[in-house]
């Protein structure tokens, strides 16, 4: 969970430390006081976008800190991954510096990291919903990615055996067209490789054959002047053929024998190494014997050697820079000349290839819609339980999931599944959409279309609380979603508020006083003037300060007696709801 989050020159805050409660932790303030701008740390802590125009006028950069206390696995192993120390007790400090030029940073455990890091430890640990998300669920296009949320598992695993499946059926479809529709352009090519792999099946050259014809080559010109070098060597180790001229051997061997003439043991000590320098003078004459042997100015070989070089370079000439690259380049034309079949029993093939892929990917869009029809029925379910709570007892979701039908079996990525031509798209066969009944006896109508405005806010609060209660992270954000909500209403948003955060830790930004006075923890950002500037800092109201900031919000009553009563009624019924929530599942687990 995020235990501790410090904010250093964001907009209004020139330094603030929100101390945060496992529950449900509030956050109110006046218009215009910075709340917006904690939210913005929240996203900037998440890896979301750095604007220059959110650091403060007299900072040279903006700074949040964050303290995650039991950071999950996902967390840890990023950590790791990445070169990230946690402590002991796997608490991770996340940092976020926007420079006053646009530039940002991040840090984790102490390491400089990629934004993106930090925005994928916001995956595991951290989940906003806000305004603006309660926009992008209206359009029909993020429906289904709201379904495949709530739904987890039971459609995240057949939706990726069935992407698996898919991209080999488009692969196969795409070749097979590619093949029927350019079978001339593809005939030519398959001439060129065969014409290219007969002339160098022709020459058979060898790997390194030309760098071992460059060698003999310079030998074999060379050979006279290598012999005459050869020869004069052997004669200085050797001596010359008649005797007259003793060689390095016989000089050798006569210092050994005269060391041993003199009879005096320190110079025959000298006698073994001698001997060693004898054996090699040896050998080394012996081998020049032998080149001088095979040596032999062979202008017929060397006519060979220059012929077969021509037939080389012919060959390097129009297929690589060596004999080795012309043999790689052999190797991959008779794959590519593998590939380019055009004749009908090859296309016959191909194309019962993608009929079986296509019968396989139906069933598995077939298995994943109906995963995602019975997670339909479960996300209704929840999403109307919650509305009879939020006076609107009367209303159901309906979430509908249905084929979105192609116009037939020539259209792009049509698919047979049971007995119907679909779209078989990304995502799978299904179009989501989400509908509301307001009324018993009404139609459903489209979110946008069968709600008002306070109606669609506790939709979307409805939504956000069934999708919250499926998401396995541990943080929830919200972020004045109950806009335009009041009275009843907004009492019992407080209430199941509250109840998510006995399993998540929920952080509320709220400008209602019901939502607020069911708070685990009460913070409060407040203004500040002084000459001219307008500053804010955050801080965590007492319990008697809780009653004077409730009233407050009941429209300005902070400064009477009625004001504070109904503050005072507000969180008596507050605690009385909470205590009535816990009982609860105590007395269901004795009743089982």
């Amino acid at each position: 969970m995020l235990a501790e989050m410090r904010i250093q020159g964001l907009g209004v805050i020139d330094d603030a430390t929100l101390e945060l409660d496992p529950g449900l932790t509030v956050l109110t303030g006046e218009t215009g006081a910075g709340k917006t701008m904690v939210v913005t740390g929240l996203s900037l802590l998440g890896g979301g976008r750095a604007e220059a125009s959110r650091v403060a006028e007299s900072a040279s950069r903006a700074v949040v800190e964050g303290r995650f206390e039991r950071s999950g696995a996902a967390a840890l192993e990023l950590a790791e991954e990445v070169g990230a120390e946690a402590d002991e007790d796997g608490t991770l400090i996340a940092v976020r510096t926007v420079s006053a030029d646009g530039r940002s940073r991040a840090h984790l455990g102490g390491r400089s990291v990629p934004v993106g890091v930090l925005g994928r430890l916001a995956e595991a640990t951290l989940a906003v919903h806000g305004q603006n998300d309660q926009l992008r669920l209206l359009r029909p296009a993020d429906q289904r990615a709201l379904l495949d949320r709530y739904s987890g598992d039971a459609v995240a695993k057949p939706l990726a055996a069935y992407r698996e499946i898919r991209a080999e059926w488009q692969a196969v479809s795409a070749e097979l067209v590619e093949r029927r529709d350019n079978a001339r352009r593809l005939a030519q090519e398959a001439d060129m490789l065969r014409h290219g792999l007969t002339e160098i099946e022709a020459v058979a050259p060898e790997p390194g054959e030309d760098r071992e014809l460059v060698e003999e080559a310079k030998r074999l010109a060379a050979a006279d002047d290598l012999r005459e070098a050869a020869g004069l060597a052997r004669a200085m180790l050797s001596g010359s053929d008649d005797g007259e001229t003793p060689g390095a051997v016989g000089l050798v061997g006569e210092a050994r024998n005269r060391l041993h003439s003199g009879g005096d043991p320190e110079l025959v000590a000298l006698d073994p190494r001698l001997g060693e320098s004898l054996a090699v003078l040896t050998d080394v004459a012996g081998e020049l014997s032998s080149y001088l042997d095979r040596l032999d100015a062979d202008p017929e070989r060397l006519a060979q050697v220059l012929s077969r070089q021509a037939e080389l370079k012919a060959l390097t000439r129009k297929y690589a820079a060596d004999i080795d690259g012309v043999l790689e380049w052999a190797a991959q034309a008779q794959e590519r000349l593998a590939g380019l079949d055009t004749s009908d029993e090859a296309l016959a093939a191909l194309a019962a290839r993608r009929d079986a892929l296509a019968a396989d990917l139906a069933g598995h869009a077939a298995v994943l819609s109906a995963a995602r029809a019975e997670a339909a029925g479960r996300l209704a379910a929840d999403t109307t339980a919650e509305l009879g709570g939020l006076a609107m007892k009367d209303a159901e979701l309906h979430v509908s999931v249905a084929p979105r039908a192609a116009t037939g079996p020539d259209a792009a990525d049509a698919l047979l599944v049971e007995g119907r031509w679909v779209v078989a798209g990304s995502d799978g066969v299904d179009e989501v959409e989400l509908r509301l009944v307001p009324h018993p006896g009404s139609a459903p109508q489209p979110l946008h279309k069968g709600a008002s405005g306070g109606e669609l806010s506790r939709v979307m609060l409805a939504l956000e609380v069934a999708l919250a209660g499926a998401d396995p992270v541990p943080t929830m954000v919200f972020d004045e979603v109950d806009a335009g909500v009041g009275g009843r209403a907004a009492v019992e948003i407080g209430r199941r508020l509250a109840r998510l955060a006995a399993r998540h830790q929920v952080i509320v930004v709220t400008h209602l006083p019901q939502v607020a006075a069911y708070a685990d923890r009460h913070l409060v950002v407040q203004k500040k003037r002084g000459e001219g500037v307008t500053r804010s800092s955050v801080r965590t109201l007492p319990e008697a300060d809780r009653i004077v900031e409730l009233a407050r919000m009941l429209a300005g009553l902070d400064d009477t007696d009625t004001g504070r009563a109904h503050a005072e009624e507000l969180l008596a019924a507050a605690r009385t709801h909470r205590e009535e929530d816990r009982a609860e599942p105590r007395r269901r687990r004795r009743k089982g």
